[in-house]
């Protein structure tokens, strides 16, 4: 059993490996470019595979880590839900698979919200991380809804939230790697790869935000 494990760690290992690279790679590169757009679905798959291995994993004896457990999931859901927002390139309404999307990380997140104050009534451990990402998923979910419902605003806001759950995806990617992969799980690794990742999306947001008319004023 536990030869299996490592055999599964090794290549959860692997394909996260490939998604930390593939997506600092598309941070770096033209956006919108092949090399973007390759890099991206790279990235995605990685992340993807990686995480879905993550989840029983962190449920096998020995090797619980409901830290890891919380990431993948959270990785699963940016990753799917900032690709499907492609798709409103083409189009101005949301269909069912972007509710089912939504719809099964707002169920989960209510889930660990739940779970969360739970442990931390009865003083259980890591209680507060429950609480922490269920809270995190249900104001991105809550976001997704406005979004679809939106549809007049559709056109202008597709490109900031590919952004946004990419590189949400991306920041999970990162503290993933230093706190489960390096070890190192103190306040600073916690916080840096999201203060990084946050000023890189509002800095995108304002680089792609509609260029407001400057107003003459009449002679």
């Amino acid at each position: 059993m536990e030869q299996t494990i490592k055999i599964l760690i090794y290549i959860h290992a692997f394909f996260g490996g490939i998604g930390l690279i593939t997506g600092i790679g598309s941070v770096l590169v033209k956006k919108g470019g092949l090399l973007h757009k390759r890099m991206g679905k790279l990235f995605s798959v990685g992340m993807v595979v990686s995480s879905l291995i993550s989840i029983p994993i962190c449920w096998m004896p020995k090797h619980q880590n409901i830290f890891l457990f919380l990431i993948g999931l959270f990785t699963i859901y940016l990753v799917i839900a900032g690709n499907r927002v492609l798709t409103f390139k083409t189009k101005t309404k949301a269909d069912t698979i972007d509710f089912i999307i939504s719809g099964s990380m707002l169920f989960f997140s209510v889930i660990m919200i739940a779970l969360g104050i739970y442990c931390q009534l009865s003083n259980i451990e890591n209680g507060i991380l429950f609480t922490f990402f269920g809270g995190f998923g249900l104001y991105m979910t809550i976001k997704d809804f406005i979004f679809y419902k939106n549809t007049s605003e559709i056109k202008k806001q597709w490109l900031s939230k590919h952004i946004g759950k990419m590189i949400g995806a991306l920041i999970a990617s990162v503290t993933a790697f230093i706190v489960a992969g390096i070890g190192i799980g103190n306040i600073i690794a916690w916080m840096t790869p999201s203060i990084l990742g946050t000023i890189y999306i509002m800095y995108w947001n304002r680089k792609i935000a509609p260029k407001k008319p400057i107003l003459q004023s009449a002679n």
